[in-house]
């Protein structure tokens, strides 16, 4: 009997194994968009030849099929409308005054707690409340701003073909069953680190282009150049303090002094005019007061993240219950203490948590995928269906979602509707097991020949 027969035969038994839902659970990918051939562009920036992968217009199409899917994975923007507004305000500046304003910039502020930001070539940008939290004032908001916009500007992205960015920036599920239950446990596992570190591997040149286009662009927004150099102080100072805690903007390269000290060369000569200019902090103060609240709820989800990273479960729950304790309807609390409880199989404990997060957030989706995993998990394939299928309205394109939504109707009984989720799954892609499964499915049942 092959593995697809044997796994055909428990999902009509209802009695999945670990390693039968390791095979089938762990393989969804989103689809790369088409990417153009390599060719010659002119650099908006040095208007020299440069060798690009992507057109403008394929710029903005990543941005438009790739960004909803990965701010989601951030826990998606912080139901803060003020400050929201007030980081987008600072770029919109910024970006007015750089050598690309025609892109489609937008701003928000994820609830990740990690610290970090990042854009898409098309300009899409996210902040995270873990490093918004830690700046001192709008200058260094504008020098982390413009290092992102200088990315977008330099075309940094399109000089790498964008292949590694749609590939690498995939939603997947991590499954994980047991042997003795009649459905299995699902456990979708989030990254804790989030998947937009995988946006920073750029080169050491890139990130110092992008530094002095940032500079450059902070300067000509009216700020001092200082705010650069601060910024830079600022993650080398975090590096030594909690390096585990440090995802950042330039997590491709360890942090140095060169780059600060180079931020400090710049301000003392090319820009020494700008000193006097206002680093503007009590206008950052006033702004992001209601954010920075909740600093020792997003140091405790940091924490709680660097332990269920390293599958200290126990200490990870500690965390995540003193943030709760601290802020009691927190999204990113409540859906990472949820996590947690799963990877230990409490699984109704998980559910708990799971449930308030939609609560408190039910237009994010990423709370509605672990419910329909924990339903699955708890033999209520009907109801992992509902999650699941509230998931893809909210946030459609998720192959992975595609093919769970097909495996929770077969164990439903509803093969119909199996089939037309696998036979969907199959136009994303045919390779890997998953895919393999599908076909199986669909043959079995005389879908394809």
């Amino acid at each position: 009997m092959s593995f697809g027969d044997e796994l055909a035969r428990s999902l009509q038994l209802n009695r999945i194994t670990r390693r039968q839902a390791l095979w089938l659970l762990g393989a969804g990918t989103l689809g790369a968009a088409g990417i153009s051939l390599q060719g010659c562009a002119t650099s908006p920036v040095t208007g020299k030849s440069i060798l690009v992968g992507m057109s403008e217009a394929q710029e903005r199409a990543v941005d438009a099929q790739v960004s909803p899917h990965q701010f989601s994975a951030d826990l998606g923007a912080i139901q803060d409308g003020a400050v929201n507004d007030y980081v987008s305000g600072v770029g919109r500046s910024l970006a007015q005054r750089s050598h690309r304003p025609q892109m489609p910039y937008s701003f928000r502020v994820l609830n990740a707690n990690y610290i970090n930001a990042y854009t898409f070539p098309g300009g899409a940008m996210g902040v995270t409340r873990g490093i918004l939290t830690e700046l001192d004032d709008e200058a260094e908001l504008a020098a982390l701003l413009g290092h992102e916009i200088g990315h977008v500007n330099a075309r940094h992205a399109a000089q790498r073909q964008g292949k590694a960015l749609l590939a690498q920036v995939a939603i997947a599920s991590v499954a994980v069953a047991t042997a003795d239950s009649e459905w299995g446990t699902v456990a979708g596992i989030g990254s804790t680190i989030g998947a937009s570190a995988l946006l920073a591997s750029y080169s050491r040149d890139n990130e110092r282009e992008a530094d002095a286009l940032g500079q450059e662009y902070m300067v000509r927004g009216g700020y001092p150049a200082t705010g650069m150099v601060r910024l830079h102080q600022l993650l080398v100072d975090q590096e030594k303090h909690e390096p585990s805690l440090l995802e950042t903007m330039f997590s491709s390269h360890p942090m140095s002094t060169e780059r600060r000290n180079t931020a400090r060369e710049l301000a003392d000569t090319r820009y020494a005019a700008s000193k006097k200019a206002d680093p503007q902090r009590e206008r950052f103060m006033d702004s992001t007061a209601s954010l920075r609240k909740l600093k020792s709820t997003i140091d405790e989800c940091k924490r709680g993240e660097t332990a269920l990273a390293a599958k200290e479960y126990k200490k990870a729950e500690e965390h995540f219950q003193a943030a709760l304790k601290l802020t009691p309807d927190d999204y990113a609390a409540n859906l990472r203490m949820a996590q947690c409880l799963q990877a230990q199989k409490k699984n109704k404990e998980a559910r708990e948590y799971a449930s308030k997060a939609k609560d408190v957030y039910p237009q994010e989706a990423q709370a509605h995928k672990l419910l329909g995993v924990l339903s699955l998990s708890m033999r209520q394939p009907d109801a992992a269906y509902e999650s699941l299928q509230r998931f893809d309205q909210l946030l459609p394109g998720d192959p992975g979602v595609t093919f769970l939504m097909g495996v929770a109707l077969e164990g439903a009984g509803d093969k119909k509707g199996a089939a037309q989720h696998y036979r969907a799954y199959l136009g994303i892609t045919q390779q890997g097991d998953a895919a393999k499964y599908s076909a199986q499915r669909l043959k079995s049942w005389g879908y394809l020949r």
